[in-house]
């Protein structure tokens, strides 16, 4: 069975037409599936706190974990953030559009809604066109969390979307796999130094080095500024352990030369990895699989995202 023929709800590539009618809906209020570089989003009018509400439901999202507003162009920022930082200003230059979400202090536009009540807002400019475009039809800023169950793994394709969210949205663009396939990173530059909130698709390395400073730590008093901060996310159905190695009776991911069919041989590349790592755990919740394991790659700095989603879904 497709996935087209499980779910009662229209899977539209994103033609011109197309990109129009879903910028018109999205004004209207409703929901739809966007691909972005990292994850499919659910998109929604971020200035619409019904249409964010709604949002929340589907996704079964706690009322407190902020959304990340997504922009196409900088001269949106004027009407969403009302303090933009020296350090915000060098980091947008040099990522976006592209993987990276700045934390920074919100104006009156955004409802507390999509912050979670807080008096900051995640923003970012994906590096998509379809998302891009949509965002510059629609003349809005867009809320797009991964089109998934809160806790559940993120779809980096159309097919990959969990039947229960497509039903709920008006319809699908569908852009192909996602190229980053790991969420962005997010970095909070209210603070002195900036911190990273959540690794992803770029390195701690690159912004350190864009900033010419190190990286504050991340304060263990439970905020949450940011989506990702919950011990548990990015989950599989199956239940996810961390090995040195798997054995042939095993189900799992692993590094070196797969023991049996059940087993996907994941690329030495951090960067490859990343991208193919949903994409993989979707295909053992396919199988069925009950109890995923998964090989730990080296534990360095260049694997720090993939490394960030493992134990996570593993939590």
């Amino acid at each position: 069975m497709t996935f087209a023929s499980k779910v009662a709800v229209p899977i539209l590539k994103p033609t011109p037409e197309n990109m129009q009618l879903a910028a018109e809906a999205i004004l209207a209020g409703e929901l739809i599936a966007m691909p972005t570089e990292t994850v499919y989003g659910i998109a929604a009018d971020a200035t619409n706190p019904k249409a964010i509400a709604k949002l929340f439901e589907i996704k079964g999202r706690p009322a407190e974990n902020p959304l990340i507003v997504h922009i196409s162009d900088f001269v949106q920022l004027e009407d969403i953030v009302s303090e933009w930082t020296t350090s915000a200003d060098i980091l947008a230059n040099r990522f976006w559009p592209g993987p990276l979400t700045l934390v920074v202090q919100k104006s009156e536009m955004i409802p507390g809604i999509v912050t979670g009540g807080l008096s900051t807002v995640a923003v970012r400019m994906p590096d998509h066109p379809v998302a891009l475009e949509v965002i510059e039809i629609a003349g809005v800023p867009i809320a797009a969390p991964s089109a998934n169950r809160f806790m559940q793994l993120s779809p980096t394709s159309a097919e990959n979307i969990d039947p229960a969210i497509a039903t709920k949205l008006a319809f699908i663009l569908d852009g192909g796999p996602c190229r980053i396939g790991l969420e962005s990173t997010v970095v909070d530059v209210t603070q002195s130094p900036p911190r990273i909130l959540r690794p992803g698709g770029i390195s701690r390395g690159d912004i350190q080095a864009a900033l010419g400073i190190q990286l504050g730590e991340v304060p263990s008093n439970g905020d949450r500024k940011s989506p990702g901060m919950y011990a548990r996310h990015y989950a599989p159905y199956g239940e996810v352990v961390l090995c040195d190695a798997l054995t042939t009776e095993d189900f799992g991911l692993v590094l070196s030369e797969p023991l049996n069919e059940n087993q996907l041989q994941m690329s030495a590349d951090p960067i490859q990895y990343g991208a193919r790592l949903y994409d993989s755990l979707h295909k053992l919740d396919a199988m069925g699989v009950k109890l995923i394991k998964i090989e730990l790659p080296p534990q360095t700095g260049d694997w720090e995202a993939v490394l960030d989603r493992l134990k996570k879904a593993s939590a």
